[in-house]
């Protein structure tokens, strides 16, 4: 085992099951986040937000970002695809996403034909594709779901579409009936202009009134209504929370307030990490650092960090890893 995961161990307790893991002891740089990952008993993370993005897109995505000021959103992993999928290994995921959305009609193909050959080539990639709400969608998400497709992708907010919207109907009983999770981005945040109508707790409460057997991963907590997504996950046992860009060290958005904070670590076997690489404003580190906020134990960062999504997905969870 490497030196500094046995620090890791020694330090003050840090790693004992059954004790809360110890701030000191998470990541404090990027080099460090595969090494606690293993002092965890962990092969590595299961990032469920990952973006992955056709290149063409993704640059537009990052101009977009480039033009925010208010605060700004420096993209920190700013690189062509070979060198982002690289790192994330460096990083020490072990599996992980391939988010891609459509913002009009005739993309979800588009995006799922570069999603899903990326992971037919890289075993890391979960097989990942996403929907909007248009003639012919029905058989556009059968194709993905025939090419193996485990995570299904929509953004209400850029879409601009609701939920419920008829067209979807057929797409929501695939998913059901495949056991298909869908990462959700429901929530009004900045950096969209636009698109509240779509959003909030209530939209995907008639989702689940209509489709009560669909899975459904809420991206970043519902951030910034995270208590009103908190509730919905507690009264909906189909429903898990994401951590990308929320619960960071130092925190980039409004930090969760402590009483949420208590709910969530009584929801910790349904929150599951996820980062927004490549586009966040912040290391990957800061990510998984920010996790101590929920003051868990080895066990139940193991399945925040992996383990949830694992069982969340049919994949098998850790057991007992260790590195060296």
């Amino acid at each position: 085992m490497p030196g500094n995961v046995s620090a890791m161990r020694e330090a003050d307790g840090a790693i004992r099951e059954g004790v809360v893991v110890p701030a000191g002891a998470y990541p404090r740089t990027d080099a460090d986040c595969q090494p606690f990952a293993w002092s965890l008993g962990l092969p590595g993370y299961l990032d469920i937000h990952v973006h992955l993005l056709p290149p063409s897109l993704q640059r537009a995505v990052w101009d977009y970002f480039d033009q925010l000021d208010d605060p700004p959103w420096p993209v920190t992993y700013r690189a062509d695809e070979a060198t982002r999928l690289a790192t994330l290994r460096a990083l020490g995921v072990v599996a992980h996403t391939a988010l891609a959305y459509p913002h009009r009609p005739g993309v979800a193909a588009w995006c799922n034909a570069h999603t899903l050959d990326v992971a037919a080539h890289r075993p890391a990639v979960i097989p990942t594709f996403t929907f909007y709400p248009e003639d012919g969608i029905d058989e556009v998400v059968a194709a993905a779901i025939a090419r193996g497709g485990r995570v299904a992708k929509v953004h209400l907010q850029v879409g601009r579409f609701h939920a419920t919207d008829p067209r979807l109907d057929g797409v929501w009983s695939q998913l059901a009936a495949a056991g298909v999770p869908a990462v959700v981005h429901a929530s009004a945040v900045y950096g969209v202009d636009g698109g509240d109508e779509y959003c909030g707790p209530d939209a995907l409460r008639a989702l689940l009134d209509r489709h009560p057997g669909v899975l459904l991963v809420v991206a970043h907590l519902g951030m910034p209504d995270v208590r009103g997504f908190v509730a919905l996950a507690e009264a909906a046992p189909t429903v898990r929370l994401d951590t990308s860009m929320t619960l960071t060290d130092p925190p980039y958005g409004p930090e969760v307030p402590p009483d949420v904070l208590e709910r969530l670590r009584a929801l910790s076997d349904r929150v599951l990490f996820g980062s927004d690489f490549p586009t966040i404003p912040h290391t990957y580190a800061a990510q998984v650092r920010g996790l101590a906020a929920l003051q868990l134990d080895p066990s139940g960062l193991r399945g925040v960090l992996h383990d949830n999504a694992a069982r969340l997905l049919g994949m098998l969870p850790s057991v007992g890893f260790a590195s060296g």
